[in-house]
This record gives C-alpha cells, structure tokens and sequence, in this order.
C-alpha cells in the first residue's frame, strides 16, 4: 500500500532526477553538483578501460563534469520511470539528442539510470550509456574523447 508519505518521497526524487537532467542540458554544472549529497557519487559500470568508475563528493563530481557544455550540447527526452518498492529510489529510461560541440558530429544517445536519493537529493547515481557514443562523437574513438576531455581538463588547471 503506498502511503501519502511514500509519494512525497517518490515525487521528491524523482524531481531530483528530472532537475538533473534539465540543469544538466542548459550546462548549469555548478547548481547540478547542488543535486547531490555531499557524498554523493556517479558511477559509471561500463565506462571504458582509462575512465572512471566513480566520482564521488562535490568536488570530484564538479571537477569531472565542469567541461561537458564545452563538449557536448544535448536536450534529453522525457524519461520513463519504473516504480519500485522504495520511493526514494529512481529507475529511469530516457535518452539523449544532441551533437559534439568541437566535431558537430551527432551524439544521441540511450540510457537507464539507477539513483538512490535521501530527502531529495542524489546519493548515488548509477549511469547505464554507451561510452562508444560519446567517443565517436567527439573524434570518432574511445582514445580520442578521453584526449580531447583531458586536454580541456588539463588546460584549465
């Protein structure tokens, strides 16, 4: 049976979710780390061989996305959320249209996410895509967006 409280709750993390996508799409990167937990942390379980597997806190998570308005220019569909048993965690299926910015090059891509929240705000974040997608939009390979997004990094350093 769900409860008038379970719905709070449910609304509240899922709001989360959708702020993230939105802030995240109009590169607004310092009020999306806003959406975590102090120790709140992205994974990302089929990042390829050189990317992280995690970032975790404020910081790590501010550092690792400051670059992608840079990189990417994206609109994010409405996403479909599976209701679970626990309200405050999101499962969502949802998908990306967009280009690299430095190539023009399409990147459109699908994903499902896993996100436990707490009063609203992200704790973990699990990131289901396809890191060959980015790869072939930013220089046509795996190698060539990790280059190019630690070129960036490196540079503003």
């Amino acid at each position: 049976m769900t409860t008038s409280t379970d719905t709070t709750v449910r609304d509240a993390a899922q709001q989360a979710f959708q702020s993230h996508l939105d802030l995240l799409s109009a590169g607004r990167i310092p009020e999306w780390v806003e959406l975590f937990t102090d120790d709140g942390v992205l994974e990302f379980p089929y990042g390829p061989e050189g990317f992280p597997k995690a970032v975790t806190g404020k910081t790590e998570l501010y550092d690792y996305m400051r670059n992608f308005p840079e990189h990417f220019a994206v609109e994010f569909s409405a996403p479909v959320f599976h209701l679970t048993v626990d309200p405050t965690l999101v499962i969502a299926e949802f998908s990306s249209t967009g280009h690299a910015i430095t190539t023009g090059r399409p990147y459109n891509q699908r994903y499902i996410s896993v996100v436990e929240t707490v009063d609203g705000r992200i704790r973990r974040y699990v990131d289901f895509w396809n890191p060959q997608t980015a790869a072939d939009a930013v220089r046509g390979g795996v190698d060539g967006v990790f280059a190019t997004i630690e070129a960036t990094s490196t540079a503003d350093a």
